[in-house]
């Protein structure tokens, strides 16, 4: 079944409108890549034209179908507000700020609007977290390894450890009940970002590891989830759409 089936074969042919909140290498990227995958950016906000949120405006937001928010933690939570409170539904792939899902949990449920949030928009990666707690299932009898986590990123990104570390930990270290999992985080140079789950034994060690090539496969994701919440109301991890597909 694919993951389009829930729209209707008109949502799912005509193009649909965005506003990207964030219009950094990120946001340049879905700019690009957006007209070829069925989408028209009709705005574009940065740090300068949306300070505080202030042109998140009826106004501004009339035709807008989905807002896209890649900005920056301490941003993320008021552009949520407000945006929901238009009635329009998001994708959020900030990072930083999951220490305050709750809190945006209430406000979309409280808006009756969708959002779908990730730490990375990318499938592969999606796919890598399900390896990594698989392969974790089968070190966590054999306690002479050990396990460690490595992230490399560009020296301008802002959060360290990264929220794909830091999601990667959380969905491992319950597999291997007591042992505490290490992260190291490397910002930079120009890395689009390389993760690696390592088990580490005197004999021998064994990484998986994910290294992104540039930042169209969370492009790719990321409109994928666009186009999947554009008739959806609820909270929504992306995890939760690649199970619906």
């Amino acid at each position: 079944m694919s993951g389009q089936d829930n729209i209707s074969v008109h949502e799912s042919q005509r193009r649909l409108k965005l506003a990207l909140l964030g219009f950094g290498k990120m946001g340049r990227t879905l700019a690009q890549l957006a007209p070829a995958r069925g989408f028209e950016v009709r705005l574009t906000l940065d740090i300068d034209t949306n300070a505080g949120g202030q042109a998140i405006t009826q106004e501004n937001f009339s035709d807008i179908d989905v807002a896209m928010d890649f900005t920056m933690p301490d941003a993320a939570v008021e552009n949520i507000r407000r945006v929901a409170a238009l009635g329009v539904n998001l994708v959020v792939g900030t990072t930083g700020w999951h220490n305050r899902l709750d809190e945006a949990r209430h406000i979309v449920e409280q808006s009756g609007v969708g959002m779908v949030y990730a730490s990375n928009f990318s499938i592969g990666v999606q796919l890598f977290y399900r390896l990594a707690r698989a392969a974790a299932g089968e070190f966590a009898s054999f306690t002479m390894y050990e396990p460690y986590l490595t992230e490399a990123h560009h020296r301008a990104k802002k959060d360290a450890p990264s929220g794909t570390a830091l999601e990667l930990k959380r969905l491992v270290e319950p597999v291997l009940g007591a042992r505490q999992i290490s992260v190291t985080s490397v910002r930079a140079g120009y890395f689009p970002g390389t993760h690696e789950l390592g088990f580490d034994s005197e004999a021998d060690t064994l990484i998986l590891r994910h290294t992104a090539r540039g930042r169209q496969g969370f492009a790719e994701g990321a409109l994928f989830a666009a186009r999947w919440i554009m008739n959806q109301r609820g909270f929504f991890n992306f995890s939760d759409i690649l199970d619906r597909k």
